[in-house]
């Protein structure tokens, strides 16, 4: 089947990034104190939600902090031995994930495959479960690259009271629409929405974030961490393509222009 895609739709975390190490140092920092891991097979349940520190504990919508007292409740629900609060927990974690937040960097493929749309005119946007606070501190020393992205950078904050995250399609549609796509918001569409959905192509590596994009019409490449495979469950949403890397990724095999022989 030809496929041709019009834009691309990147999630943040753990795909441009590497900020999925982060939270992983994080949460087992703290629960290394107790003799205690985080699996993949809890990871994986947490991956591309608004988990852990993406809303600030100052931040006044409560239905942000419910997301994120409900994913640490998770957690520590998987450690019911050991002795620590949720508010001790999410104070901690946001404190030592803030002193990393400088350290990350791009994940391997990222920066060629950006420059390479921006060079021959793809509209590209971000779509991230992370709150604004938490990119700006993520993309503090990464600034050059998210430039990129001319302002298109969508936040859980921008679509806050309208979706309860990923698995939702919500944030994907709505960052087409941010590209001028008319793709309407509803995961239920009209036949012309259909045809705009089609030509988008979203870059996740959460299961969350495939089944998001699947749902909201659009094409979806998997690059999800390998230890994820290996944990990863039946999925009713199947991504249209899986790589262990974007340097994988051939563009022309999407209606895209071809990466420059070297």
């Amino acid at each position: 089947m030809e496929r041709k895609i019009e834009y691309v739709v990147f999630d943040m975390d753990g795909l441009l990034i590497d900020t999925e190490r982060v939270y992983t140092e994080v949460t087992n920092d703290i629960l290394g104190r107790y003799g205690k891991v985080m699996t993949w097979d809890i990871k994986a349940q947490l991956m591309g939600k608004c988990t852990l520190s993406d809303v600030s504990l100052t931040h006044s919508n409560k239905k942000k902090i419910a997301v994120r007292l409900a994913s640490a409740t998770h957690l520590l629900s998987c450690f019911p031995d050991i002795d620590i609060t949720i508010d001790q927990y999410l104070t901690e974690s946001e404190q030592k994930q803030d002193a990393r937040w400088p350290t990350v960097q791009l994940l391997p493929g990222v920066q060629a495959l950006i420059q390479h749309l921006v060079k021959h005119n793809v509209p590209i946007v971000v779509a991230t479960a992370s709150s604004r606070r938490n990119f700006d501190r993520k993309s503090e020393n990464l600034k050059e690259f998210f430039d990129y992205f001319q302002g298109n950078i969508v936040c859980a904050d921008d679509v806050a009271g309208k979706t309860t995250g990923k698995p939702d399609p919500y944030i994907f549609l709505h960052a087409a629409g941010v590209l001028g796509k008319a793709v309407g918001l509803m995961e239920q569409c009209t036949e012309a929405e259909v045809v705009e959905r089609s030509k988008g192509l979203v870059f996740e590596d959460a299961l969350y974030g495939v089944q998001a994009g699947k749902r909201a019409g659009m094409s979806v490449v998997w690059v999800p961490d390998e230890r994820l495979l290996e944990v990863a469950s039946a999925n009713t949403y199947l991504p249209d393509e899986t790589l262990t890397s974007i340097e994988h990724f051939k563009p022309e095999e999407w209606g895209l222009p071809p990466y420059d022989a070297h």
